[in-house]
């Protein structure tokens, strides 16, 4: 047989295959849906299973019975989605949010048979009749994102910020009365599908069905956008997503670097820009009394200067609103309930723990007691404030005096960003009561962040587990001596080797 035959039959039976599982089988995929999906998307696919409510899940699991779907490649009039943005969201999930992605789960077939099973609730059938066209991409360039970025300012900053950290005060619902947010463009792993152009240009063309986000090549509306100028604003918020705010895998160390005179004290010092930044993921706290499962925040970024005396941590997060009790701004974006304080919070073990034994991350034991330094923002009457506590769980807790302790903290909040610095002597005289800090070992640190206006406060806020925090030892003369004298070595035992072998002829 022919190379050519051989690889015409191959491409036919892959076509075939594609085929089959595109049309899906719906049995199959009731069986899947009622293992896997019911819990949150409920028995009729209403998004009411056992833990679908939105007092447990922001956002709430999809109703499928609406026959909306967010994310979709079709136009903004087009009812129909296609199979493949339905395949998508089971497989890769959808980022920041409670879906997880299925693709490492199930096989191919049982995806595509749960899409077939999952359109009947709304009886969608039939293919779309028409489709977002992406042939004509505009590709990045310094101009195009110039371009993007008047368009952004003018059409999509009232929503997204001016730096497309989601941070205009806006009070937004969708369809469904859930409480959203506008997407932070520059953290480009917690975009619902991912961030790149085509994806971007496909949610500024059709919108995001059932909530605010608008499609901007509807012609009835008033910031109406050409394709080009879509693909200028798609490749510009692209451009936004900033590097240092990725969350590594397997990052889980705060290397605090040892410099020489004094360590910056204000937020906005360019110094910090020397400092090797560490992000964490933000979970809600569901462990102690009064559980939170609502969150807006998803991360927290640490960077640490220390020198012979002090230790300085710069924590810094977005967050979408500046919490100020007592404003009225603050209170026009408040769905329920009250404004409090933003706040941050940073806990070390009392002890440095041998052999890794850390304290319970929640506040402590009653054997491994925890030290921990808050910082709150400031209300309408009252400036921002440091606080110091020592906790041996949730019930037994000890307010402190901070500045007898001698810890500092300041913070600053600008378009979206709060940075917060946390400063205080590697010692303390309370040796009992304070963590000592010490140069080259590894120390416990964990993170909690309160929002404010998503009525965050007590035990309701997010937080982290334990990370560590090292003191990274200045290197000494000898680690840039070594290599020069191994060379010096090396070079003389060759010269040597040299003069012998002359010696021999």
């Amino acid at each position: 047989m022919k190379i050519k035959n051989l690889l015409l039959i191959i491409l036919a039976v892959l076509f075939v295959s594609s085929t089959v599982f595109a049309s899906g089988d719906k049995e199959n995929g009731k069986k899947i849906y009622e293992k896997k999906c019911i819990w949150c998307h409920g028995k009729n696919g209403d998004g009411k299973g056992p833990a679908g409510s939105g007092a447990f899940l922001n956002p709430p699991p999809r109703d499928f019975t609406s026959g909306m779907y967010k994310f979709k490649t079709t136009p903004f009039d087009e009812i129909l989605p296609n199979d493949e943005d339905i395949f998508k969201m089971i497989a890769d999930g959808m980022p920041d949010s409670s879906m997880p992605a299925w693709k490492d789960i199930l096989k191919e077939k049982d995806m595509w048979d749960l899409v077939e099973y999952i359109k009947t609730f709304a009886g969608l059938t039939g293919k779309p009749a028409k489709q977002i066209d992406f042939a004509k991409q505009v590709k990045t360039s310094k101009e195009g994102i110039e371009r993007g970025k008047k368009l952004f300012l003018d059409r999509c900053a009232e929503c997204h910020g001016e730096e497309g950290r989601g941070d205009a005060t806006k009070k937004l619902k969708d369809d469904w009365d859930a409480r959203t947010w506008p997407r932070n463009l520059t953290k480009s792993w917690s975009f619902r599908v991912n961030n790149n152009p085509k994806e971007i240009f496909a949610r500024i063309t059709a919108g995001i069905p059932g909530t605010l986000m608008p499609s901007f090549a509807d012609p009835a509306s008033k910031k109406k956008m050409t394709d080009e100028e879509r693909w200028d604003v798609a490749n510009y918020a692209a451009s936004l997503a900033d590097a240092s705010k990725t969350i590594k895998e397997g990052s889980t160390v705060v290397k605090a670097k040892r410099i020489l005179g004094n360590l910056p004290e204000k937020a906005d010092d360019p110094k910090w820009q020397e400092a090797e930044p560490t992000n964490f993921y933000l979970v809600a706290q569901i462990i102690g009394k009064e559980r939170f499962f609502t969150p807006s925040n998803n991360s927290i970024m640490a960077r640490a200067f220390y020198n012979d005396k002090e230790i300085a941590i710069l924590l810094e997060w977005d967050d979408r609103t500046k919490s100020i009790p007592g404003d009225e701004k603050a209170a026009e974006i408040l769905l329920e309930g009250e404004v409090y304080n933003d706040a941050v919070a940073a806990q070390f073990p009392v002890t440095i723990p041998e052999e890794m034994e850390k304290p319970y991350f929640g506040m402590g034991d009653a054997a491994r007691p925890v030290n921990m330094w808050s910082w709150k923002s400031e209300k309408k009457d009252a400036p921002q404030a440091v606080g110091l506590l020592n906790a041996m769980g949730f019930e037994k807790v000890e307010q402190r005096d901070a500045n007898k302790a001698g810890l500092t903290a300041a913070g600053v909040y600008n378009k979206g960003t709060w940075r917060v610095v946390m400063k205080r002597s590697l010692k303390t005289g309370e040796k009992d009561k304070d963590i000592q800090f010490e140069e080259g070992k590894f120390i416990p640190i964990a993170f909690s962040v309160w929002d404010g206006t998503n009525s965050e406060k007590g035990s309701k806020h997010t937080m982290t587990t334990w990370y560590w925090i090292f003191l990274k030892p200045e290197a000494g003369a000898y680690v840039y001596a070594m290599p020069v004298v191994v060379a010096l070595l090396v070079f003389g035992g060759c010269v040597l080797l040299a003069r012998s072998s002359q010696r021999k002829e």
